[in-house]
């Protein structure tokens, strides 16, 4: 029986060096690396998978890709225009806060010199004592109509009044009298008064629709407002009313 000579096999192949480690542990990071490199050809096979039409000629080669970018890029474009939509903060969009730009907003009235005539003589009830209509100057005068049904008017009114350090009156004739007690008390804020007009003085003169609301300016010069919506804002013809009409645009 004949042996090889050491270093050599049988089939006289060239010396291979062959470690085998003492601990198996030590092979691990062989194992490791063998793994990372069989699922690193896995993606490659998957992604030539992918790929594999647009390299063929009957598929249109190359030139089929254009489509698919093209719609790519449209997704891309319909969600960032949803996304910017989503994401618009308030204080980004229209607010309706000045009456310039809001069709709902009620602008301060103008008052005009045809707009404006002196207060009717004749005396009116206040606090049960008689006095000249024309004493209640530099005041707001709301007549009261039958059937009111404008208590909220009435508390926007007394406020606007406070604002502006105006006087304030609740006027009426008739049955609606024995009302204004009550409508002072729920909607006057403490600063309006009475008005008992027994002798019809004012509706005679301005013959009110709906709330009518009487700005008398220091030399007893009124102008009427009537039918006032409910959001009304006369602060700034308040604020001009101790002053006389003929100043109105001068100050």
């Amino acid at each position: 029986m004949s042996f090889s000579e050491p270093g050599r096999d049988d089939g006289n192949l060239p010396p291979v060096n062959i470690v085998i480690p003492d601990d198996a542990r030590e092979l691990d990071r062989d194992v490791l690396a063998y793994r990372r490199e069989l699922r690193s050809q896995r993606r490659r096979q998957r992604l030539l998978r992918v790929l594999r039409p647009f390299r063929l000629r009957e598929f249109g080669g190359q030139a089929a890709i254009i489509p698919l970018i093209a719609a790519c890029l449209a997704i891309s474009l319909v969600g960032g225009a949803l996304l910017s939509v989503a994401t618009m903060s308030p204080a980004s969009a229209p607010t309706l806060s000045s009456p310039q730009a809001s069709p709902l907003a009620s602008p301060q009235p103008a008052i005009s010199p045809k707009d404006l005539g002196p207060l009717p003589t004749g005396t009116v009830q206040l606090n049960g004592s008689p006095v000249a209509l024309q004493s209640l100057v530099s005041a707001a005068i709301a007549i009261v109509p039958a059937n009111c049904d404008c208590g909220t008017a009435l508390d926007r009114l007394a406020s606007q009044a406070i604002a502006t350090d105006a006087n304030l009156y609740f006027a009426a004739d008739g049955a609606e009298i024995s009302q204004l007690p009550a409508l002072i008390s729920r909607y006057g804020r403490g600063t309006a008064i009475a008005v008992a007009d027994n002798n019809g003085v004012l509706s005679r003169k301005y013959h009110p629709a709906g709330l009518t609301v009487l700005l008398v300016f220091r030399d007893a010069t009124a102008a009427p407002f009537k039918n006032l919506s409910g959001s009304f804002n006369l602060t700034r013809v308040l604020g001009e009313l101790q002053l006389a009409s003929t100043s109105l645009g001068k100050a």
